[in-house]
Order: C-alpha cells, then sequence, then structure tokens
C-alpha cells in the first residue's frame, strides 16, 4: 500500500485552508503554534479554531501577524526556509514552491526572477503557509498527492498591483497542468496563488481509481457562503500499488560530453531545484570512445515541459528523450529523536512484506555530530537504537 493525500478543491483552495485540514487529519496544534518559531518568524499568533461551514464542522487557521516588510524578494525567502529547522527535503520543496511562484511573477511582468518583488505572497502568512503544509504532509507520512478540478472563483480582486479580474494571473499560470474550472457565480476568488502553487509543487493531477481512504480533514475557507460549505477537503488513502495504482511520471534523459565534472553536478542541482522528483548521473561512452554522462530525469507529467527547457538551458545537450514511466513506492513516515538536545528525523519505510526499515536525516545527523563532537556514523547509530530499530 501507498499512502497518498487527495485534495477536493471543489471551493478553491488557499494555504490556510490546506493548513486547516490538515489538523482536522491529525497535524497536533501544538507543532502548528510552535510553527513561526520553528521558522525563524518570532511574535506570530496561531489561531486554530473548530467552526461550520454550511454545517460541515472544519479547522480555520490564522496567523496573527505584527507589521512586516512590504513584500521579500526570493533571496530572502530563501533565507528563511534555510534557516528553519525543516528536514532537508521539506526545505526543498518549499523553495522550490517559491522558486515556481517567482517564476511565474516575473513571465507575467516581463523581468527577471531576481526583481521580482513578492507581495502578498511574500508575507509571513504566505511563507507559514507553504513552509507549514509541505513539513506537515512529511509529518503525515504522506507519499504523495493528488487533486481533483480546481474552482477558480469569479469576479475580481484586489492586490499590490491594482484590481484583477478572477483568476490572478499567477494563479491561471502556476495551475498549467491541472484540471481546472470557473465559478461558482458569486463567490470571488476561491484559489490564491498560495494554494495554486502547493498544488503545482506537490500534486498529481486526478486521483486514483480506486483507493482505501483512511481519514478525511476539512480546512475551512475564511468566507462563509449560505448553504454552501467553502472548505477544502483531503482524504487520506491507501492506494495499492499491486492493483496497477503505479505514480505516473515522465523520464528525461540526454547525453552530454563536453561537460566538465563541476558543471554538471550543478546543472543537476538547478534541476532538482527547478522540481525534479530525481535526477541521476550515469557514466558512459559516448562516440569516438569519449566519456560522457547520461543525465536522467524524473519528473512529474505537469512538470516534464519546464523541466525539458531546463535541461536545454542548464546543459550542452542538443536533444532530451522522454519516455513514461511508473513509480511504486513504499509507504513512508517521518519520525524524530533527540540525541543530545539535538532534534534528528529519519524516513521509516514499510516493505511489502510488513517490516520496516529507517534512515536518518543527514543534514540533521552532521548538524549534531558538529555541535556534540561525536561522528556522524555514532550519530546515526544512537538515532537508531533509540527509535528502536538496532
Amino acid at each position: 500500500m501507498t499512502r497518498v493525500a487527495i485534495v477536493e478543491p471543489a471551493s478553491g483552495i488557499a494555504g490556510d485552508m490546506f493548513l486547516g485540514a490538515l489538523v482536522d487529519l491529525g497535524l497536533p496544534e501544538e507543532w502548528l503554534r510552535a510553527l513561526p518559531a520553528a521558522v525563524g518568524l518570532e511574535g506570530i499568533g496561531v489561531d486554530i479554531t473548530r467552526v461550520k461551514r454550511a454545517e460541515i464542522a472544519s479547522v480555520k487557521v490564522e496567523f496573527t501577524i505584527p507589521p512586516q516588510p512590504h513584500g521579500r524578494h526570493l533571496k530572502h525567502i530563501k533565507a528563511i526556509v534555510e534557516a528553519s529547522t525543516a528536514p532537508a527535503n521539506v526545505k526543498e520543496r518549499a523553495i522550490r514552491a517559491f522558486t515556481l511562484l517567482t517564476e511565474a511573477e516575473a513571465a507575467i511582468h516581463g523581468t527577471t526572477v531576481e526583481k521580482v518583488h513578492l507581495h502578498e505572497v511574500g508575507a509571513v502568512d504566505a511563507i507559514l503557509d507553504v513552509s507549514g503544509t509541505v513539513w506537515g504532509m512529511e509529518l503525515l507520512g504522506i507519499d504523495r498527492l493528488h487533486t481533483g478540478t480546481v474552482a477558480l472563483g469569479d469576479g475580481f480582486v484586489d492586490a499590490a498591483h491594482g484590481r484583477m479580474a478572477v483568476p490572478a494571473p499567477a494563479v491561471i499560470r502556476l495551475m498549467e497542468g491541472l484540471d481546472v474550472r470557473p465559478g461558482p457565480e458569486g463567490t470571488g476568488e476561491l484559489t490564491t496563488p498560495t494554494g495554486a502553487v502547493l498544488l503545482r509543487t506537490l500534486a498529481t493531477r486526478g486521483v486514483p481509481t480506486s483507493y482505501h481512504p483512511v481519514s478525511v480533514g476539512y480546512g475551512a475557507g475564511t468566507k462563509d457562503f449560505p448553504g454552501r460549505a467553502n472548505v477544502l477537503r483531503v482524504v487520506i488513502a491507501d492506494v495499492d500499488a499491486s492493483a496497477g495504482e503505479g505514480e505516473p511520471l515522465v523520464l528525461l534523459a540526454c547525453d552530454v560530453d563536453d561537460m566538465s565534472a563541476e558543471y554538471v553536478a550543478a546543472a543537476a542541482d538547478a534541476i532538482r531545484a527547478a522540481g525534479a522528483l530525481d535526477v541521476v548521473l550515469i557514466p558512459t561512452v559516448m562516440k569516438k570512445g569519449r566519456a560522457g554522462t547520461r543525465i536522467e530525469v524524473l519528473a512529474a507529467p505537469e512538470h516534464a515541459d519546464a523541466l525539458e527547457r531546463t535541461l536545454f538551458l542548464q546543459t550542452t545537450t542538443i536533444g532530451v528523450r522522454r519516455t513514461a514511466a511508473t513509480r511504486t513506492a513504499l509507504p513512508r513516515e517521518q519520525q524524530a529523536v533527540e540525541i543530545n538536545g539535538h532534534r534528528v528525523g529519519l524516513k521509516v519505510v514499510t516493505l511489502p512484506d510488513g517490516t520496516r526499515r529507517a534512515k536518518p536525516e543527514f543534514d540533521d545527523v552532521a548538524r549534531a555530530a558538529a555541535a556534540t563532537g561525536r561522528t556522524p556514523a555514532d550519530i546515526r547509530a544512537a538515532v537508531l537504537r533509540s527509535a528502536g530499530f538496532e
């Protein structure tokens, strides 16, 4: 079985709605209240309330924020995320989300990523929404995310650049590759840039043809429509991989023989940052016996075109091969233990025979080793013993 989350954005999606649904699914409220400090943003209040939207019980999450800078550049947001105590893979996904958002804004305004000044989505609540959702999914052991058709809303929205028709330019650009619909009539903006970028970064288009529901959570939107539930429903479910429900992916590949190793490695890092699920470098022999490198990129179907462009821009290749692939992933969950006062995360996977194995997060191990004077191998062994795996 593979643990997935199925998002049903029949009333749109926003970051606070997603966080509310995760809390309803079991994400600890104490953890969410501690999130601002974990991200290095002090003085932030976290209000978590149980409300009803059209008689549907749901969770509303709101952040109480003191005066902040009027927007931020991408480099400032990256610095905040990098300095947080989140696991490395959570930081990577959060930075990827803000990078995608910045790229969308740059294309819309005809400027560069470096010059884009993020207003609403550079605010503290957006940083917490994105980081909290990515981290919360990790803590709940969700392997992947699926989304149904996204309701965009209608009418107009007021933003830093003035009044704009719904969906806002960044929202519709980020929805490329997903299924959307306008309306319902009279609802205003339902899908925000933060909600859109979370789906673009994390979600696969469509839902499994069959699945086993495990739990259901509802996140409340701010608006309360009479007779209409303004909620985001998220279903955690198990999918039977043996029944042919492997994750559909795209494999991109190219060969280069005129790049030094340092530049190939830098290109791989750039491709990962652009949203690749995995990048593998394979030594190969090319024409006339020249040593070369095969670059293989595993991508979600909706990200394949953008990653193909990144391959052309970051490498010297003149051709990229594309094939369909299917991935079956083991169910996993994120745990953490404390070693000498230092938190170390570990990823736990369940094998087909029901046994489990664990791998400590190396970045956490390295930090604990540096702080305590112990070796990384010693810290790793202590983590596994503490978690009951040795």
